[in-house]
């Protein structure tokens, strides 16, 4: 009996060890500070223009600053056919939430249409990032450039 009662002492307090270990990992979170480098993504999706749905592809390199500021450059073919700019320039704020979750909102100068709002999740500690694009069905996905 003493046995069974020291083996059912440790498998509690281990659980309760694994738990709180657990809880820390998740206390410490995401924030801005998360995305701070550059990050190469590809970008893949349709553009819903009414009535029709235009494929996008493309590549981006965005710079985050770890202070909630980014930068970007890309090259997005539309429809197949060639971007106007080679490498369009681009800046905007981001928002990284403690569960790694995130928006960004993007200005391209050289575009008419309003700013680009990005819905994001952060993986891997911030190596790995994965974008939808507000209102279309466009994803980006990629990673820390190390």
């Amino acid at each position: 009996m003493p046995i069974m009662i020291a083996c059912v002492l440790a498998a509690v307090s281990s659980s309760a060890w694994a738990a709180n270990g657990n809880r820390r990992d998740k206390d410490r979170g995401c924030s801005n500070q998360t995305l701070d480098g550059d990050y190469g993504l590809t970008i893949e999706g349709l553009l819903d223009i009414p009535g029709t749905g235009i494929q996008v592809r493309g590549v981006v390199l965005q710079h985050y600053d770890g202070n909630g500021h980014i930068t970007q450059v890309d090259h997005v073919v539309v429809g197949g056919m060639p971007p106007s700019e080679e490498w369009r320039p681009g800046s905007g704020t981001y928002t990284v939430n403690t569960d790694c979750t995130g928006k960004a909102t993007l200005t391209i100068p050289s575009s008419p249409a309003p700013p680009l709002v990005v819905y994001f999740v952060v993986d891997r500690q911030g190596k790995t990032i994965r974008q939808v694009v507000e209102g279309n069905a466009i994803i980006a996905t990629g990673k820390k450039v190390e």
